[in-house]
């Protein structure tokens, strides 16, 4: 049984080989990382990496596989808002303070994340995908 709010396309919507992309340096607590947004043509993000300082670790790793399955999921039309309102407020170390002040506290890096998605690609207009 489909949920109508969760409906997502019939087929994957591909970036193109060749796009625009934005690269955020962020810090929560002590563990750095840098979040980069890949945008289809028309500004609103199609995939997502995360790279963590601490390469190699667990926690990296389970990083890297949330990043493929958020990037599936928004390549075959989960909304940036949807997206947003499933990860917000997941709790799990690293948690606190952050070095961006549009962000002060995170309880995860994917409410982080999250926050950032919905700070720069959802609007409450549905016409604008700003970065």
């Amino acid at each position: 049984m489909s949920h109508p709010a969760a409906a997502v396309a019939d087929q994957r919507r591909v970036l193109s080989s060749v796009r625009r992309s934005i690269t955020h340096k962020f810090s929560i607590g002590t563990h750095e990382g840098y979040l980069t947004v890949g945008l289809f043509e028309d500004g609103r993000p199609g995939e997502i990496f995360i790279k963590m300082s601490k390469e190699g670790s667990t926690l990296s790793g389970l990083i890297q596989g949330f990043c493929r399955a958020f990037s599936l999921a928004l390549q075959f039309g989960l909304s940036p808002q949807e997206a947003v309102e499933r990860f917000r407020g997941m709790r799990f170390e690293p948690s606190g303070t952050t070095n961006n002040p549009e962000i002060p506290e995170a309880t995860s890096i994917l409410d982080y994340v999250a926050r950032y998605i919905e700070l720069h690609f959802v609007s409450v207009d549905a016409d604008s995908t700003a970065a």
